[in-house]
């Protein structure tokens, strides 16, 4: 058909009195904007009936991946190809007498057709890992690094059979010059290489999932995990901003993945408060009768009470001096009485280790320390569960004759002039 028509073209420009050179002209001009034309018709016609078709499937189906397809617009790049088929299908018989022209032709459509292949693998690929991303055992899997790979890969290899193509010769004559300039392909796939080598090893090793609290200071990373990527891993911080970390950083620098706690679903609390040591002394019979009547302390006092009357009975102590034998002490049972009150308090995690323990000395004081979790972990309720502890040990620390150590004011200065 498209000889007749050439010819057919050719003939009447001649009889209007052209020449042969500007008769062949004109005729394939005009037959190139015909086909490009119809080219443009075919395409609108494919589009409309494949998307018509599936997204009316798509739609009425109950299943997702087909919705996939339709998003990632996979059915629309099928449609492409028909234009392509058809305009490279009538060109050759444009030039019939040009076999030059022909030929590079017949070329470039074979690499239009590479590329519009590729675009539509890729669109494949992009729904594929959509819906493994809707799988539980695949949620924090690192699923967008291996496709980014598996793109890689096939753009490398569509592209060196694009380039055999344009220059008409053999796919492993490129393959064979590809091996040769491996170093300068290391070197310009360097992180790429180590990315995707990081993300085996973190999949591997189940060392980061995307949702994961991580923290890392040398990049200023301090919150979820919302992407993992085959060169970065995306993590969105506590005040909304993105940090961008190279995921090769995550097997060769320390970092904090928070996910045990989540897991456990408790959440540690350690932190000090500061004592005086100048208000630390030996509990009066006075003092003692009066901390008998704080209730979470009775019956700790009583029997701290008896035995340190046995002890002292067994040994054959004087007790009319202060420092012989076993006294209590103020901040003794003061660190007593935290840990009731620890014990006792409906946020803090029972299965876990409950401590008020005694650090070493410091310029700033004793400090006391209270080491336990919490059983929420909701970083709001934590901080509020962690406040009112510590509102109510500062409360109560002067019950217990002690005083918190602070560095002095402006204000004591002043108040000790006046």
């Amino acid at each position: 058909m498209m000889r007749f028509l050439r010819d057919w073209f050719i003939n009447h420009f001649i009889s209007a009195g052209l020449g042969d050179f500007y008769s062949e002209l004109f005729t394939v001009l005009i037959l190139i904007i015909l086909v490009i034309i119809a080219g443009f018709i075919v395409d609108k016609i494919t589009r409309q009936i494949l998307l018509g078709v599936f997204v009316r499937l798509a739609k009425k189906s109950k299943t997702e991946w087909d919705d996939y397809l339709v998003e990632n617009k996979v059915f629309a790049a099928i449609a492409h190809l028909a234009p392509v088929i058809f305009i490279f299908y009538f060109i050759p018989g444009i030039f019939d007498n040009h076999e030059t022209i022909v030929d590079y032709s017949n070329r470039l459509s074979q690499v239009v057709t590479i590329i519009a292949a590729m675009v539509i693998l890729f669109r494949f690929l992009n729904t594929v890992r959509q819906v493994l991303e809707n799988v539980q055992s695949f949620k924090d899997k690192p699923l967008r690094s291996y496709f980014q790979l598996t793109k890689i890969i096939i753009g490398i290899i569509l592209g060196i059979l694009m380039l055999s193509i344009v220059a008409n010769k053999s796919i492993l004559y490129f393959f064979s010059a590809f091996g040769a300039m491996t170093a300068v392909v290391l070197l310009v796939f360097r992180d790429t290489l180590l990315g995707f080598i990081a993300s085996i090893q973190l999949a591997a090793n189940d060392m980061i999932r995307v949702g994961d609290w991580v923290q890392m200071d040398k990049y200023g990373a301090d919150g979820d995990v919302i992407e993992i990527n085959l060169t970065t891993v995306k993590v969105r911080n506590w005040d909304k901003t993105i940090s961008t970390v190279p995921t090769y950083s995550f097997i060769s620098d320390s970092f904090k993945n928070w996910r045990g706690m989540e897991e456990t679903g408790a959440r540690r609390m350690a932190r000090s408060v500061f004592i005086n040591q100048n208000s630390i002394k030996f509990c009066t019979e006075e003092m003692i009768e009066r901390y008998k009547k704080i209730h979470i302390l009775r019956d700790y006092i009583e029997e701290k009470q008896k035995e340190i009357s046995e002890y002292n009975q067994e040994n054959n102590i004087n007790t009319d001096e202060v420092s012989n034998g076993r006294r209590m002490t103020n901040l003794g049972t003061f660190r007593a009485y935290l840990l009731e009150y620890i014990n006792r308090h409906p946020k803090v995690s029972k299965d876990l280790t409950i401590l008020v323990r005694q650090l070493a000395p410091t310029e700033k004081g004793i400090p006391i320390q209270i080491y336990a979790f919490c059983s929420d972990i909701a970083w709001v309720n934590y901080e509020a569960v962690q406040g009112d502890i510590f509102d109510h040990t500062l409360a109560v620390v002067n019950q217990f004759h002690l005083e918190i150590f602070q560095s002095p004011s402006g204000g004591d200065f002043k108040q000790l002039m006046k």
